[in-house]
């Protein structure tokens, strides 16, 4: 991982401007927020971006559906968006938007680098249109049969069976999504980016950045014929940055898209007053440490395109790209118009946040496998977990405080203590590693130690005598420590909840005070900590689940 000394840059995909954030987003933005937590708790300084993808032809078409600019609605999805992880305890150190004048600069900066080393091709194509539309149907408004391994209802830049990506003219039998008509070809000067001019330090890159097998594996397919020129040009109408010196061009929203991170850096650099500005923190001999996390469905914009644009402006290229795999919801693809979908906001209506943040850490690995959000198994998880075996540990134990003003006593049993501290390393080791699951399997295994602790030393029993109450209150003085410390180990993933028990120990420490114990300390009237996941509030989700 980093040295100490070095900043982190660490970045969740974009998600795009026309719409409210699902569960599919959700999953990567607290993925990426449980590990800034853990590095930050760990002492290294972190910088968290994101922003809201905000160009191309879809923002276009829903500003006009809406009858309103397409700068109003993103500055209004932006908003919302925003707003929606904050509720979710993902708290970015700034959530920016693509169409801004930082990142406009950046494109421009990073098209003219690319075009002054001569990366820039220029080249006659033939495009599809949509005559009854009066509109090019570029990428995600073609849909035909994938000329690599013939999957139906392909859209036009990649296969989400394969994988392969290809130009929207290679389609099989291609329609409208628009009208359902067959398109019709129009030629176009269209500006395209040499990739495999940058092949060779494309791979210096893979081959000495630590990228998950998987990754590794499929970003080798694409060398074996050749990497192809990247249509980096869009014709109007269109919503985005013209081309500099071209009057009908625009970037493709996939050329700066990512340059919106550098863009995010910046923005926040001037927002913060520093000293220093993203071409530094983000340049080729800066010790700034870059990392992004990303669906697997965005693996060749992060992977291919993105380190290439990065080498042709002079930026550095990401330390590591983390690639995490589609999350399901109740065994079955995410669909709307199939009756199983579910917007974050609609589950904050009836759930805390914490309790997803943790249900999915403890299926989250360091693989690109996919992830089912299965409702029946998130009850029985979080009651389990959450209820039954870690705020277990302080509901049996505050009881017998009590007679003393709610109080921690000076005697504790230092031996169990110890054993939980000494796990500290292997726990956060596990969550650099974005092992997730792991992490909560081991803290999950000391919660059960500490259940059986006040099992085999029954206090219940000791206290029917008063001459045990020295022995009961050393029982209940090192549960609630051993609790403290499993709340410490579990503060990336339930920060909400963390801070009300650190509230009730009244106690505002973190990792670096793990070795100082609790003793002859009050703590607050006990109150419950979390409650358990009912029935009815399941079948509330389902409900509105099924309602798309």
């Amino acid at each position: 991982m980093s040295n100490n000394n070095n900043l982190l840059i660490v970045t969740s995909a974009l998600p795009y401007a026309n719409g409210p954030l699902h569960f599919g987003h959700l999953l990567e933005h607290i993925q990426t927020d449980i590990w800034v937590r853990t590095n930050r708790s760990l002492n290294k300084e972190c910088i968290y971006l994101c922003a809201s993808d905000a160009h191309g032809t879809p923002i276009m078409l829903k500003a006009e559906e809406e009858n309103t600019t397409p700068e109003t609605l993103i500055k209004k999805i932006t908003s919302e968006q925003k707003q929606s992880l904050v509720n979710f305890n993902i708290v970015h150190d700034n959530y920016y938007t693509t169409h801004s004048e930082e990142n406009k600069y950046f494109s421009e900066l990073i098209f003219n680098k690319a075009d002054t080393k001569k990366l820039i091709l220029r080249k006659e194509i033939e495009q599809l249109f949509d005559d009854e539309k009066g509109l090019f149907l570029a990428d995600r408004y073609v849909q035909g049969i994938c000329p690599k391994c013939g999957a139906k209802e392909q859209y036009g830049d990649n296969c989400e069976v394969c994988g392969a990506t290809y130009e929207a003219t290679e389609l099989i039998e291609p329609v409208s999504i628009f009208t359902g008509n067959a398109p019709s070809v129009k030629k176009s000067e269209h500006l395209f980016f040499d990739l495999e001019s940058c092949s060779k330090s494309l791979k210096d890159w893979i081959n000495k950045t630590d990228l998950q097998s998987a990754v590794k594996n499929k970003i080798k397919e694409w060398f074996t014929n050749g990497l192809k020129p990247w249509d980096i040009s869009r014709d109007k109408p269109y919503f985005g940055f013209m081309i500099p010196g071209y009057e009908d061009k625009f970037f493709y929203v996939w050329l700066d898209a990512p340059i919106g991170y550098i863009a995010s850096l910046e923005n926040y650099l001037k927002r913060e007053n520093s000293s220093k500005n993203s071409e530094e923190l983000w340049g080729k001999e800066s010790n700034a440490e870059i990392y992004h996390f990303i669906g697997k469905d965005i693996m060749n914009f992060h992977t291919l395109f993105w380190p290439c644009l990065l080498e042709a402006g002079d930026f550095k290229k990401p330390n590591n790209v983390f690639v995490h795999g589609f999350m399901s919801l109740n065994g079955k693809k995410m669909s709307k118009s199939k009756k199983n979908f579910l917007l974050v906001d609609d589950y904050l209506k009836i759930m805390k946040p914490d309790l997803i943040r943790y249900y999915l850490a403890s299926k989250l690995s360091a693989g690109v496998d996919d992830l089912d959000m299965d409702f029946k198994d998130f009850q029985k998880k979080v009651n389990t977990d959450l209820v039954g075996k870690f705020i277990n540990i302080a509901s049996r134990s505050q009881g017998f405080l009590k007679k003393d003003s709610n109080r921690i006593g000076d005697e504790l049993d230092e031996t169990i203590i110890n054993e939980f501290v000494e796990q500290k390393d292997v726990i956060f080791n596990l969550y650099i590693d974005r092992e997730y699951s792991k992490a909560i399997q081991k803290i999950m295994f000391l919660a059960d130690k500490a259940n059986q602790y006040i099992d085999s030393h029954k206090p219940w029993e000791l206290n029917k005598d008063s001459s045990n109450s020295l022995k009961v209150k050393k029982i209940a003085s090192t549960s609630i420590n051993l609790f403290r410390i499993l709340n410490l180990y579990l503060e990336p993933v339930i920060p909400e909840t963390s801070e009300r028990i650190k509230n009730y120990l009244q106690s505002d420490c973190n990792l670096g005070d793990l070795s100082i114990h609790l003793t002859n300390h009050k703590l607050e009237k006990f109150k419950p900590l979390l409650t358990r996941i009912e029935d009815e509030e399941i079948n509330r989700l389902i409900e509105i689940s099924q309602n798309g």
